[in-house]
């Protein structure tokens, strides 16, 4: 039986969900799960053919996870799918966080719709290579809470998996909403005939969030999701130190003081009509937002023998992308900030580690 078919917190001898004695047997006693097992249909879902044969044509399929929100998995999701995009490859982004869908909003695509061929369900486009699908473009109203049970919720992703036309996709980046449960359990029960090349686990470097990552990682393992590496979001805030304002202990503002000060330390010589040079201009400044008292992600990724892809930055170049729907890779748009050289770099591992290929063109 594979591992895909039981519940993530199923007993050790758990008969699985497809299995006759599903919620029956002696090991299923006490299992919180035991009587939805019961309850379940038997026998292999016919639908995961239908789905196996939607996603042949899609080259690599990796999933964004984490057991906490609010880590920044979306954010990571729309940027890896910016820039495996920006390297000439084809690309698909399913968001299948059912209640909070932030997709859309991300990748600049509010108040579209999806629409239907004959081939199915089509994505929705952000350039020629970048397709994107989200529950987000079927709600009537952005502000409409969806309020759904597990099955219905559970149903949907299959449908986006059976039904949507990604064609011959060189990466489906799956993003997910945060936790082990309902939505994850059955995306990895439909993915299981698929060829899914692992799971990013997202994380922010406190111990509030590590413990669930744990968790996520546990998860992975016992459902037989290979764990592609470690992303450790928000790891300090990196800024251009005019960006800053500065007072004093009597709340007078010493900001040019400190600009100017900062500067001549950094070797410029003060300029007459107070320019560049002497207002601080390609200083950066950065400090620890969130106390990493258990080592942060990279000593967990060590712990759990799990990949460490890197480090991004609390960037608020990187924020403001989120917000304007475009890449932070985009140069044309401003300054990209500290968040992008450190995301190329993980995505540069992450091709590695997939055996994809870099593209034709560079981020």
């Amino acid at each position: 039986m594979s591992s895909a078919d039981r519940p993530a917190d199923a007993p050790e001898h758990c008969p699985g969900t497809q299995s006759e004695e599903a919620g029956k047997a002696a090991a299923c006693a006490g299992c919180p799960n035991q009587a939805a097992c019961a309850s379940a249909p038997k026998g292999p879902d016919p639908d995961l053919v239908a789905i196996a044969e939607r996603l042949a044509p899609v080259k690599h399929i990796v999933l964004v996870l984490s057991g906490k929100g609010g880590v920044g998995k979306s954010t990571f999701s729309a940027q890896l799918a910016f820039a495996l995009a920006a390297r000439g490859l084809e690309v698909g982004l399913l968001d299948i966080d059912i209640c909070g869908p932030s997709v859309p909003k991300m990748l600049g695509l509010e108040g579209e719709e999806i629409h239907q061929s004959g081939a199915g369900w089509s994505p929705v486009y952000v350039q020629e290579n970048l397709g994107v699908m989200s529950i987000g473009f079927m709600l009537p109203n952005p502000d409409d809470a969806v309020i759904w049970r597990g099955p219905r919720k559970n149903g949907l992703i299959k449908q986006f998996l059976k039904d949507v036309h990604w064609g011959a996709c060189d990466y489906l980046v799956i993003d997910s909403p945060p936790g082990t449960s309902d939505e994850h359990i059955s995306i990895v029960q439909f993915l299981k005939a698929a060829r899914v090349d692992g799971a990013v686990v997202v994380t922010t470097p406190q111990e509030v969030s590590i413990i669930d990552v744990r968790k996520e990682i546990n998860f992975c393992k016992k459902t037989g999701i290979p764990v592609l590496g470690v992303v450790e979001n928000m790891s300090g805030l990196r800024a251009p130190l005019s960006s800053f304002r500065f007072y004093g202990p009597n709340g007078e503002d010493v900001t040019d003081a400190v600009l100017a000060a900062a500067g001549a330390a950094a070797g410029c010589s003060a300029a007459a009509d107070g320019g560049a040079s002497s207002s601080g201009a390609g200083v950066v400044a950065e400090t620890s937002v969130f106390h990493a008292s258990g080592g942060g992600a990279a000593r967990m990724a060590a712990d759990m023998q799990v990949p460490f892809l890197g480090s991004v930055p609390l960037d608020p170049a990187l924020s403001r992308a989120g917000e304007e729907g475009r890449s932070v890779f985009d140069s044309a748009a401003g300054s990209s900030g500290s968040s992008a050289p450190a995301l190329q770099a993980i995505i540069d591992k992450l091709l590695a580690a997939t055996g994809g290929s870099n593209g034709a063109t560079a981020v």
